[in-house]
Formats: structure tokens, C-alpha cells, sequence
């Protein structure tokens, strides 16, 4: 199969994303928007070279500063319709959102009213379901996540589907987050964490042992150590891997040992057939130049296989964390769309 071919089947597969970050989707010409209603002028030549590539503490400098124009609701609004949009352009019919209520907090905001307000804008978009991942900032300790975590449980939202936590995987030990992901069960959140990015194995192996973590972000650590792969594998956890991500932030070449690395030296593949569930998604795509959809290129000229391709956007709908009959519609979905574009 030609590659303009696969490009627009694997664009019209019906898909789901789970680990993307609301604000790591802010494209450069709304990042000149929203600095605009804020008294700022930019260009979108100098929004655009923020995102430029480097290590993982200039992503994590570049993420606070675009987060520095989201002050108010209606910027939230703004960015929640417009990823939606981009979304479906993708045939994405469900994706779970990362959203930083760590920061919200950090600046002082309303987070109540701040997801009020992006929930109603996304809602607005048809043809694709978004659910939410209320995320802390690993850096800012355990108080300032137990604080996310409470928000969570209070807001009650059937659209809030789990707790997580982001940032520096190696700024706070993980057994210090124990009673935060032990409250965050209390309350019925699923619980998902960064780790693995740019730690080593026994951080992925800790999240799950130590916080009952149900979902790894990243975990290319793990590409480390076979039996950690084979703890997974048996369990049954599925890791999120973000292809563009592992190189734009160097965390693939810091696991490797090296300057740089490529994508062909990521482990995507040889998890896959290892039979670590695995999912593919996009984490920032307007930061690192992606989407969904061109992840699984990627991911093909990496050498997977279409039907490898399928089977991946296949875990993405079981591993969504969802009630069995709204996974199931979109399972039956899916497969669906699958047939009709002769993927099977």
C-alpha cells in the first residue's frame, strides 16, 4: 500500500486518543490570539519558535509559558473547541484530555469555572466525545495534588474520568503520591500517572505496584528491563506511547544513552509484538508538529503493519475508561469504520 493511500485511510479510521494535553494543543495563531486579549504581541513566527525542539526542562519552560495566556474561562472555551475541531477532522471519536488543574491553581484561578466553560465549547462539536484527565504537577509536591485530586471528587462530572500526574517524573519520589492516588480511588477516579518518560523502569514498576496506576504515560523506560515488560504484559497495563513526544523532548535519546535518537530506534514496535498493550497518541501535538492520525504513519514507516495499526487503535477504545456499554458502542463503531475502509 502506497503511503498517500494509508495516510488518508489511517486519517478516516475511526480513532481514539488517550493521553493529549489540552494546552500542549494550542497552535501557534491561537497562542497570538489569546496573548492578544491579554495586552500581548506576538507573531506567530515567535509563537511557533517557543515549540522549537529541545531537551524535556525546555518543553516543561515552553509549556508554562503558552499556559501563561490561558487567565480567564473563555480561553479555555476558545482552545477546548478548537482541538474538538481538530479532532474530528481526524475521525477521533473519543479522546481522554489531559488538563493541568495544577496550574490553574498554581495561578490563582477558578477551576470550577474554567471547566465549566471548556466542557460546554467542546460539547458543542459533534461527532466527537471528550472525556477529562484532571493532571498535577509532579514538581509541586503531594499537597498541591491532593488538592487536584479533591477538585476532581468534588466536581462530580461524569466527564471526569480519572487523576493523573505530570511534570518531572524525578523531582518527587513516587511513594510520596501514595495517599493521593489511595484518596483518588476512594473517590471512583481511575489513576494514571507520567512515568517511565525520562525515568527509568522501576519508576513505571513503582507507579503501579506503589499507586495502582492503570495507565502508564510514556513508559519507554521499561524498554530497559524485560522483566518489567513481562510485569506489564502479565497485568495487563497499558503504556501511552507518544512517538514525536519521545524525540522533541530528548527523553528517547536519555533512555538510549545518546545525543540524539530517531524513530526508529523507539520501542514502539518491539512492545507491540512483545504483547505489552500499547495505545498511540499525540501528548502535545501543536508543541511537537503532530496529530494523531500522523502518529500512525509514523508508526508505519517504522515498520508496523496495517494490521498491526488496527490492533493499536483497537486498545485505545478498550483501554478508554469508560463503562462497558458506552466502550462497547464505540468498539462496534470502530469496527465498523474498519470494514468499510477494507482494514480488516
Amino acid at each position: 500500500m502506497n503511503t498517500p493511500s494509508l495516510k488518508h485511510l489511517l486519517t478516516a479510521l475511526p480513532k481514539a486518543e488517550l493521553h493529549v494535553h489540552l494546552e500542549g494543543s494550542i497552535e501557534p495563531s491561537t497562542v497570538v490570539e489569546l496573548a492578544a486579549r491579554h495586552g500581548v504581541s506576538l507573531t506567530v513566527e515567535e509563537a511557533a519558535a517557543r515549540y522549537a525542539p529541545g531537551d524535556f526542562l525546555q518543553f516543561i519552560e515552553a509549556f508554562k509559558w503558552v499556559t501563561s495566556f490561558l487567565r480567564a474561562p473563555a480561553d479555555y472555551a476558545l482552545i477546548a473547541r478548537r482541538f474538538a475541531e481538530s479532532l474530528r477532522r481526524q475521525n477521533v471519536l473519543y479522546a481522554e484530555v489531559t488538563l493541568s488543574i495544577g496550574i490553574m491553581l498554581r495561578r490563582k484561578q477558578d477551576p470550577e469555572a474554567n471547566f465549566s466553560a471548556l466542557r460546554e465549547a467542546a460539547s458543542q462539536v459533534p461527532g466527537v466525545r471528550l472525556a477529562w484527565i484532571f493532571d498535577a504537577v509532579r514538581q509541586w509536591g503531594a499537597n498541591a495534588a491532593t488538592e487536584v485530586a479533591q477538585i476532581a471528587a468534588q466536581l462530580r462530572s461524569q466527564d471526569i474520568v480519572a487523576f493523573g500526574v505530570g511534570g518531572d517524573e524525578l523531582a518527587l519520589p513516587t511513594r510520596e503520591l501514595r495517599h493521593v492516588y489511595e484518596y483518588a480511588a476512594s473517590e471512583g477516579l481511575h489513576r494514571l500517572i507520567h512515568a517511565g518518560e525520562i525515568g527509568g523502569p522501576e519508576s513505571v514498576r513503582d507507579a503501579v505496584e506503589i499507586l495502582g496506576a492503570e495507565r502508564i504515560g510514556h513508559g519507554i523506560g521499561v524498554m530497559r528491563d524485560e522483566r518489567t515488560m513481562d510485569f506489564l504484559a502479565a497485568r495487563g497495563i497499558p503504556l501511552e506511547i507518544c512517538l514525536t513526544s519521545n524525540l522533541r523532548t530528548g527523553a528517547l535519546a536519555r533512555q538510549l544513552g545518546r545525543d540524539s535518537a530517531g524513530y526508529q530506534q523507539h520501542p514502539l514496535a518491539s512492545f507491540f509484538r512483545r504483547g505489552l498493550p500499547v495505545t498511540l497518541s499525540s501528548d502535545d501535538p501543536a508543541m511537537f508538529e503532530t496529530t494523531v492520525s500522523a502518529e500512525y504513519l509514523q508508526a508505519h514507516r517504522m515498520g508496523l503493519a496495517p494490521v498491526e495499526l488496527v490492533h493499536i487503535a483497537e486498545a485505545s477504545f478498550q483501554h478508554a475508561f469508560l463503562p462497558i456499554e458506552e466502550k462497547d458502542a464505540l468498539l462496534n463503531a470502530f469496527h465498523s469504520g474498519r470494514t468499510a475502509l477494507g482494514l480488516v
